[in-house]
């Protein structure tokens, strides 16, 4: 059966994942190295990492001004908490 420390143990790793990509994606911008793929950070944001991909780009200032993720990772973020709100709750029961 599903439980909740497994949940919580998922979000936590692929926040963690989330941010240090974030950071790891600004430092590669500033030296002309192999970028993180934006794809890949959406998708990140999609399963779960939008808390980790937007606390990242705040605390390494990066991708602060793109459009996308401007507006689209606080709309995941939003998709992310009521998602996991119900599994939460589904689990829970």
């Amino acid at each position: 059966m599903f439980s909740i420390k497994i949940l919580v143990l998922y979000l936590l790793v692929v926040n963690l994942v989330a941010y240090v990509w974030m950071g790891a994606d600004k430092r590669r911008a500033r030296s002309g190295e192999w970028r993180v793929p934006e794809k890949r950070l959406f998708l990140t944001a999609l399963i779960g990492g939008a808390p980790g991909i937007w606390a990242g780009m705040y605390a390494y200032k990066h991708k602060t001004r793109h459009f996308t993720f401007k507006y689209g990772i606080p709309l995941l973020l939003i998709v992310n908490v009521i998602v996991f709100w119900k599994l939460f709750r589904f689990v829970g029961e």
